[in-house]
């Protein structure tokens, strides 16, 4: 179980990647000084909603930033779903959004796998995904790097099971789909942290984002509740290894007033 921020996992090579929070979307540079975080992620819109996202009022200042920069795609989105009334807003949705992130200098725009409901083929939403890419290939592409993240739970999910994800990534690999993995819901599935960036890499050739999250719950929940490093239930070293090993920058997404002690133990765990 979480050995936390009080165990000391052995000391790792300086490594180049950056390490910093989700914070709030309103004064993300500011956030970032409270956590002493070199990489920010927020929302640009409610996660929780259709709307588009508008300009951000700090835009330029974060152009102007030493920080690295991700957007992270609103929670409704699923460009999987065989519900027109719901992927072809999301598809809507997701071009928006990765037009916004391209104005506050981001990286990448994450997007969760999505899935299908229950007795349809996942070989359906795999399809959806392909047509996504396809279409906004042939009009140019995204304004950034989309990067699918894995997601904890659903039967029918593009990313939660990595044989899943495989027949995903032979659709969209080729689109320059990038990926994000992230620990708790890797954890949540039923994945085993040990190996894992190889087994992911052996399949997307790529990791661009780690969300380095432990987990509230036991290996294999399904459920997506994220906790700091102290008081999570996977094994601190296992996360550090994992952040190791991946070599990309990371994000912990975990509750806000233990943000930069994780920050902070990640730092120190890794030499840096």
């Amino acid at each position: 179980m979480g050995e936390g921020a009080g165990c000391h996992p052995r000391r790792l090579l300086s490594l180049t990647m950056s390490i910093g929070a989700h914070v709030r979307d309103d004064d993300p540079l500011a956030a970032a000084r409270e956590r002493g975080a070199e990489v920010v992620q927020f929302f640009l819109a409610d996660p929780q909603g259709w709307k588009a996202p508008a300009p951000h009022p700090m835009a330029d200042a974060l152009l102007a930033s030493d920080l690295t920069v991700f957007v992270h795609s609103p929670y409704v989105v699923n460009l999987a779903s065989t519900n027109n009334r719901v992927r072809i807003p999301s598809r809507k949705l997701v071009t928006q959004h990765a037009e916004a992130a391209a104005k506050v200098g981001a990286q990448g725009l994450v997007v969760h796998g999505g899935h299908v409901t229950k007795g349809e083929d996942p070989q359906a939403g795999i399809t959806n995904w392909r047509k996504f890419f396809e279409r906004q290939h042939a009009e140019g592409g995204f304004a950034v790097p989309i990067l699918i993240e894995n997601t904890a739970g659903g039967d029918n999910a593009m990313a939660r099971r990595f044989d899943v994800l495989a027949r995903l990534w032979d659709e969209v690999g080729e689109f320059g789909a990038g990926f994000c993995l992230d620990t708790c819901h890797a954890f949540a599935a039923g994945e085993d942290l040990v190996g894992i960036v190889d087994r992911v890499r052996a399949i997307t050739g790529r990791i661009d984002l780690v969300h380095l999250n432990s987990s509230r719950d036991e290996f294999g929940s399904a459920r997506d509740r994220h906790d700091n490093i102290a008081t999570g239930t996977i094994d601190a070293e296992q996360l550090v290894a994992v952040l190791a090993a991946a070599d990309a920058p990371a994000v912990v997404e975990t509750p806000g007033d233990g943000q930069a002690a994780d920050i902070a133990f990640l730092r120190e765990a890794l030499g840096r």
